[in-house]
């Protein structure tokens, strides 16, 4: 038996993964009961049914597999709740909506998470591409075992058009990485990106009214809010690193700011919430899928605003009110 503090972004389930045992028995032995929420900090007590050294030999394992994929992707990436993050911005893209240029913080990174599952992972992921980077792109991915899960637009309007093509694999995580290397490197997506300076814009105003602060990068304000609910893809539960919680991007534009994301909802919520946005002036620019076969069905609804920072932050508080 060990203790293990909770991180951001765990679930039980990445939890009791991570240790080779099942969600029940670690819910059973910390008196944790459906629909099993747990908040970082929180200690559990870990009955570890391995020896030693076999949990060695597997931390060792995924220490292996995670230094390789730095040298894959020629990047550190960051880790939250046992998920492993590598984003890969588009500074070589030059897109417009109306006046705004946007900056690869509010809307142009790709990325991709990897969730260890006992010996092997899963990966999931979001590519920006440009509509000519899309078939190239898909046909490498599908050649190495990589699924494509949706295909669509965030924005609306903007110049040169952009499409998200969402991602999915299980299997060796080198080879995954690999894999979406190899997809990646038939477009312009620049590697080895220096890190940017953290941001100098005070954004204080609408991290106190949504109550959550946020990452700093440059002029961008980037926030991440993870849904109560447990959602599960083939059978595996998802942290909500892997892509799962609301995402609100903010750009700050002197006087006014330009926010987009995405709200991760179920569906009897898209029609009040899209109806709120409306009726605050926020364009909701697309609502679909990202996943296949998640539990429980999600809609991902894409919106894009310019104006008064604390006008805006008003309106999706109002939003995270309904979507908890």
């Amino acid at each position: 038996m060990i203790t293990y503090k909770v991180q951001y972004g765990d679930t039980l389930y990445t939890i009791a993964h991570r240790f080779g045992i099942c969600t029940q028995m670690l819910a059973m032995t910390n008196n944790i009961f459906w629909p099993h929420q747990i908040f970082e900090g929180k200690e559990l007590l870990v009955p570890i049914p391995i020896s030693n050294k076999a949990l060695n030999f597997r931390n060792q394992r995924s220490e292996y597999d995670l230094e390789n994929i730095k040298k894959i992707f020629s990047e550190e990436g960051t880790t939250a709740g046992g998920v492993f993050k590598f984003t890969f911005p588009r500074f070589d893209l030059m897109v417009r909506i109306g006046d705004t240029i946007i900056e690869p913080g509010l809307a142009l990174t790709s990325w991709v998470a990897f969730n260890q599952l006992g010996n092997h992972s899963m990966l999931m992921g979001d590519l920006v591409l440009l509509q000519s980077e899309v078939g190239p792109v898909m046909s490498s991915l599908f050649e190495n075992g990589i699924e494509v899960t949706a295909l669509h637009n965030h924005l609306l309007y903007e110049s040169p058009r952009i499409m998200y093509l969402h991602i999915n694999g299980e299997g060796n995580p080198i080879k995954l990485a690999q894999s979406v290397r190899n997809a990646l490197s038939l477009t312009t997506t620049p590697f080895k990106v220096k890190q940017q300076l953290p941001s100098q814009i005070d954004w204080s105003l609408i991290e106190n009214i949504l109550g959550h602060k946020g990452s700093h990068k440059g002029n961008v304000l980037q926030l991440s809010f993870p849904r109560a609910t447990i959602i599960s893809e083939d059978g595996h539960q998802l942290s909500p690193a892997m892509g799962i919680s609301h995402g609100i991007n903010f750009q700050s534009l002197g006087e006014k700011v330009a926010t987009t994301g995405d709200f991760v909802l179920f569906a009897d919520e898209v029609n009040p919430i899209a109806s709120l946005l409306k009726k605050n002036n926020i364009a909701v620019t697309a609502i679909h899928n990202h996943m296949l076969t998640e539990i429980p069905r999600l809609f991902f609804m894409h919106f894009w605003a310019v104006d008064k920072s604390e006008y805006i932050a008003q309106t999706f508080k109002s939003v995270l009110d309904l979507a908890k």
